[in-house]
């Protein structure tokens, strides 16, 4: 027993020092995205690369082997509790699949990505694909690598998608896409061709930016956003990271003559921070303090983005404390005309700027385009064109510009490839989610309205959040609803909502 507690000890030790090493990494691509200076940044990414791979040469070393080893036997296994199998069962999954990629291969694609990030984003505002592209080349071309070595079982893009959400296939996504478009479509057309459209123009006229700061940061503060816990800075991309437990930071992005745009990914990335600083304690410095997944880190996001913040009860609550920071521009508008205003539903260029109905249209874009890229089906030079394809094809718009069109999103740049879907899974497990929590806390409208949100943290935490990584996505969803992911909530919430805010029959 002496000796088990010892190795207990040193394995725990031994993730919290891969944790530290990951959260210095954490902590200078939180300064590479928020203003560290331009000349700084191919140095910057050669340091980031270095640690990252020194944290990768931990998860694969003989050290890491012979701990799994050792917990894994018969004997030992019995006497692990459920935290401490959990972390052996995650790290096994990182050493089986980073033991497959050389230390030397993955420092030159940390430092590569790290550097096209930066590169992406000169090149969205020059409006200038060719000056991405070659490193978006490179970017595909080590992740089919990897693709390789990893190894799949039908389709390349399974093995990328079960690193965001573990058990999800192409299979199964194209079923529940399928579903959703089924629905989607003629509900999308119906609003379009509604004689209701809400009136729009007023929210379009100058918000000065310190007054969206300070209201931003109040809505925050009544949400429930630990500042004890976190901090809020700008970037050309807004994003969510969880350093450890006591320091969760989120960043968003403001247009003086667009200001809902900067509070509702404000409220989108409090949602992931409200995860994160809710973990349960034990799960500190360790791979299991984070989401368990990015498609239900995404459910609670979207949740708050979207069922709370553009709810009606809401804005019972706050639309008055708006109008107080706004009085000229909002003068004369009414809180209805306000938030049908805020649920339009239209086509529209911009992923992070979508409504709720179309978004998952531009999900679908990016999710057919990055299988056939995996696949090998298409070139980095032929991506702009069939991007502007599938938007005239699925929203009735063509991109006018790389920046309005492929040069948008930041995840490629990242080499995120497989984690686009994480988004439209997000909506569907919040819907699902949402069902249950209003069964479980009837007076759910009656609390936003009041600006009581603790009894929603208090379920949340209690349901989701305290978990970390320990459960995985289907355990959790099936914990909770009864039953697995079902694209039918979402549309039955959708339904319900703009019906309602289009005055459909």
């Amino acid at each position: 027993m002496e000796a088990f507690e010892e190795k207990k000890q040193g394995f725990l030790e031994y993730n919290h020092r891969m944790r530290s090493y990951s959260e210095a990494v954490g902590v200078m691509y939180w300064d590479l995205r928020t203003g560290a200076p331009k000349k700084g940044v191919a140095v910057r990414a050669e340091a980031i690369g270095l640690l990252s791979t020194e944290a990768f040469k931990m998860s694969v070393s003989d050290e890491m082997a012979g701990y799994l080893a050792f917990f894994e036997e018969a004997e030992n296994a019995k006497q692990c509790d459920p935290f401490l199998k959990r972390l052996v069962e995650e790290n096994r999954k990182n050493y089986d699949r980073s033991v497959k990629i050389p230390p030397d291969k993955y420092q030159e694609y940390v430092v590569l990505t790290s550097q096209a990030e930066s590169a992406w984003e000169e090149a969205k505002h020059a409006n200038d694909y060719a000056q991405f592209s070659p490193y978006l080349a490179k970017i595909i071309a080590f992740t089919r690598e990897f693709v390789e070595l990893w190894g799949y079982d039908k389709h390349p893009y399974d093995t990328l998608l079960d690193q965001y959400e573990p058990g999800m296939t192409v299979e199964k996504l194209d079923q529940v896409f399928g579903a959703l478009r089924e629905k989607l479509v003629p509900l999308v057309k119906a609003v379009q061709e509604s004689k209701n459209q809400p009136e729009t123009e007023f929210l379009y006229q100058s918000f000065p930016i310190d007054r969206q700061k300070a209201f931003n940061r109040y809505i925050l503060e009544q949400l429930g956003y630990d500042f004890d816990a976190g901090r809020v800075d700008e970037t050309e991309h807004p994003f969510a990271t969880g350093l450890n437990l006591g320091d969760v930071r989120i960043t968003t992005h403001y247009k003086e003559n667009h200001f809902l745009d900067a509070l509702f990914s404000t409220i989108h990335e409090c949602g992931h921070a409200l995860y994160e600083q809710n973990v349960s304690p034990e799960l500190d410095r360790t791979i299991l303090c984070s989401g368990t997944s990015m498609g239900i880190h995404e459910s609670q996001s979207r949740f708050w983005e979207n069922m709370i913040g553009r709810s009606r009860p809401f804005w019972d609550r706050y639309y008055a404390d708006l109008v107080k920071e706004f009085p000229e521009q909002l003068s004369g508008i009414s809180k209805e005309t306000f938030y049908r205003a805020m649920n339009e539903a239209k086509p529209s260029l911009i992923r992070t700027e979508s409504d709720e109905l179309t978004y998952n249209l531009h999900i679908m874009i990016r999710y057919e385009l990055e299988k056939d890229i995996i696949a090998g089906k298409v070139t980095v030079e032929e991506l702009p064109a069939l991007w502007n394809a599938k938007y005239e094809e699925y929203l009735g718009i063509t991109p006018p510009n790389d920046t309005k069109g492929i040069l948008q999103d930041v995840h490629w740049a990242g080499g995120s490839f497989g984690y686009f879907p994480s988004y439209a899974l997000g909506n569907m497990y919040a819907a699902q989610f949402e069902k249950t929590l209003r069964q479980e806390l009837p007076n759910l409208d009656e609390l936003v309205a009041k600006g009581d949100f603790a009894p929603i943290r208090g379920w949340l935490k209690e349901k989701i959040h305290q978990y970390g990584a320990m459960k995985t996505p289907g355990e959790l969803v099936t914990g909770i609803t009864g039953e697995e992911l079902n694209p039918a909530y979402l549309v039955e919430y959708l339904e319900r909502k703009y019906k309602d805010v289009y005055q459909l029959a």
